[in-house]
């Protein structure tokens, strides 16, 4: 884990001597370890919790997401700007886990078709996008463990898995697969989005465009663009998506069975998504 002389709020270009020795190392595990314990314990202590008291702490967390990626946004790019004169396209809010800030809000505030789609969103993508980062934390590469850029994304990703988790485990989801289908469909509406904007601007944003970081996919679909193929790219990235809601579905019915076998009566065949 890496100790060097900076301030808590540094810019990754002003911590001398960091070059990313907290990625993939000790202090990857030790925030995994943190996590998986503080998802047990807080899942546990609201998995009894009322429907319209999870729905005002998604309300919450949805609201407190906009507002820390507001602030994180604003002070990066103060530095960006200022020490290598440009704003950081990467930052604007288009990627995968940009998702959770509409979803939460949605699920927690919506209505109707759109609550359970978003509902939906947060008990697939949402696990599955913040897991996946928090495996392998992008963060560390940039800035150490004990800094408010690595903190940022730490507080991020877990925040995304715990949504999705509350929801699954306080039977927010409908005991069926059409969780997966209600998840992905809001998935694709906002990749309709996403894709214009990847191919007009050349950003890989949700890895429509060169699936960057996806093993052996990644190059598949440079193989697809050498051949002028490319408008394949978004399909298959689809498809891995679909293929990935489809598993954390699986995975998170099977440990809710497996953790809270005797935690509610029987679910009825279909959970209403109102306030």
């Amino acid at each position: 884990m890496f100790f060097g002389d900076y301030s808590f709020f540094d810019y990754k270009l002003n911590i001398t001597g960091y070059t990313g020795q907290d990625f993939g190392g000790f202090a990857q595990y030790l925030y995994l370890t943190i996590s998986v314990i503080l998802l047990v314990i807080l899942l546990r202590v609201f998995k009894d919790t009322p429907q319209a008291k999870v729905n005002r702490l998604v309300d919450f967390l949805g609201v407190f997401l906009i507002g820390f990626y507001i602030a994180k946004t604003t002070w990066e790019s103060y530095y960006d700007v200022t020490l290598q004169g440009a704003f950081n396209t990467y930052l604007l809010p288009f990627d995968t886990c940009s998702i959770i800030m509409p979803a939460a809000v949605l699920a927690g505030f919506g209505k109707g078709r759109i609550r359970e789609m978003a509902a939906s969103w947060c008990m697939t993508g949402g696990i599955l996008g913040g897991f996946a980062n928090m495996l392998f934390l992008n963060a560390f590469k940039y800035y150490p463990f004990f800094s408010f850029g690595a903190f940022y994304s730490m507080t991020w990703h877990f925040l995304m898995v715990f949504i999705g988790l509350l929801l699954t485990v306080t039977d927010h989801a409908k005991p069926s697969f059409s969780t997966v289908r209600d998840g992905f469909l809001l998935h694709v509406l906002i990749s309709l989005v996403v894709i214009p904007i990847d191919f007009l601007f050349g950003f890989d944003f949700m890895l429509y465009r060169e699936l960057g970081g996806v093993p052996f996919f990644e190059n598949v679909a440079a193989q697809f663009t050498a051949r002028n193929l490319s408008s394949l790219n978004p399909p298959m990235m689809l498809f891995l998506y679909l293929l990935g809601f489809s598993l954390i579905f699986g995975i998170t019915a099977l440990l809710k069975t497996l953790l809270f076998p005797h935690e509610r009566n029987a679910v009825p065949e279909k959970v209403s998504f109102s306030r």
